[in-house]
């Protein structure tokens, strides 16, 4: 599974949160599942211009258990558009 968490500590009110990415959108919304966190905080396309969910640190050591790969917050951006580009590659083939 290619799940990415960065390290990014922004503070949420009392928590610490980082992004999680990944390089499809069924591994990214797996993984959320996985580790419990509810769709709802989806950050695409309508919070966000890159997918990607806002996640605790306890969430992200879940995902690490999980086999999420650990990764520096500049790497995010990059990750997530290789996700937009297998988005946009399903919904095209779905028009064809």
């Amino acid at each position: 599974m290619s799940v990415y968490v960065d390290d990014m500590e922004a503070k949420y009110g009392r928590m610490i949160m980082c992004h999680m990415v990944a390089d499809t959108e069924a591994e990214l919304h797996e993984m959320a599942d996985r580790i419990g966190v509810d769709r709802k905080w989806y950050q695409y396309p309508h919070k966000s211009r890159w997918p990607h969910y806002d996640i605790a640190l306890s969430k992200r050591a879940k995902a690490v258990e999980y086999g999420a790969q650990e990764i520096r917050w500049r790497d995010s951006p990059a990750i997530a558009k290789r996700c937009i580009a297998a988005i946009e590659a399903a919904q095209s083939k779905h028009e064809d």
